[in-house]
């Protein structure tokens, strides 16, 4: 069956299906194994989009079992040229409190995943990652953030660890130390990837709560999940706003080199 093709692709939560009209799901087979669900592909404020819960419809995928490399290539195969992907996070910073949206521009790896490339080789690629997410999207975001009164970053360093647990005190201390901003268990590899394929990729960073070196300071509670699920449903409303006013902008060109990225990453085979 030939799939529809759209421009946006966006990752999240199964809350975001009532909002789609139109809507039809797709089962789509990849080379790497079946992508976290069937994706659904509808029109989304007048804009068609294809949409893919990261975690699962039940969320039954932990961030270290998400197949990753399947559902960007699930969006591939849709055509997807931008990807949307809200997520939750920890903050490092007093600066960056519960209820604030983080644009990220950076990201530092702590996982151990394997499945982080699409190139296993023979040949070698190396994308350059200086600036992996898109800032022409970032821009359009924050914009429009501005507008609707939410608090929103424009940039941002998130740690990614491998999960499903939380991090210790002495690892959470170190991460605050480093200056870095926000704490996350999926933006790696799913941000390489989707370079990888040339993608423009917005990651928006919804702080839940402050990580655990904040339990360290006089009178401060550290991270539980509940705490987590609590900040996001309270925001969750929010991030759907920001979508709805933001989509139909995203549709239009963008000034941006991500689409390009492949085009000096292959290193040519060395003569001895």
């Amino acid at each position: 069956m030939q799939l529809p093709q759209v421009k946006i692709g966006i990752f999240g939560g199964s809350g975001f299906y009532s909002l789609l009209t139109d809507a039809k799901s797709y089962a789509v087979h990849t080379p790497y194994g079946a992508p976290s669900d069937r994706f659904t592909v509808g029109d989304f404020n007048g804009v068609p989009v294809a949409f893919l819960p990261r975690h699962g419809g039940q969320h039954q995928y932990p961030p270290h079992r998400i197949n990753y490399r399947a559902n960007i290539w699930g969006m591939h195969e849709f055509g997807v040229e931008r990807i949307i992907a809200p997520g939750a996070c920890g903050s490092l910073q007093r600066e960056i409190p519960p209820g604030t949206f983080v644009l990220c521009d950076q990201f530092v790896d702590r996982t151990s995943r394997q499945d982080c490339t699409f190139y296993d080789g023979p040949v070698a690629i190396h994308i350059s990652c200086s600036e992996s997410y898109c800032p022409a999207m970032r821009k359009i975001c924050v914009e429009t953030a501005a507008r609707l009164d939410i608090p929103c970053r424009n940039g941002g360093t998130a740690v990614i660890i491998n999960g499903p647990r939380f991090s210790t005190g002495a690892e959470s201390k170190w991460y605050h130390a480093q200056g870095w901003d926000v704490i996350n268990m999926t933006q790696y590899p799913e941000v390489a990837l989707a370079r990888e394929q040339g993608m423009c990729y917005l990651n928006i960073s919804l702080v839940t709560d402050w990580d655990v070196w904040v339990a360290y300071e006089k009178g401060a509670k550290s991270v539980t999940a509940e705490e987590v699920g609590r900040v996001f449903e309270e925001n969750n409303e929010r991030m759907l706003l920001l979508l709805t006013e933001m989509v139909p902008a995203l549709s239009g060109d963008l000034s941006c080199a991500c689409s390009s990225v492949l085009d000096e990453a292959t290193l040519s085979p060395l003569v001895i």
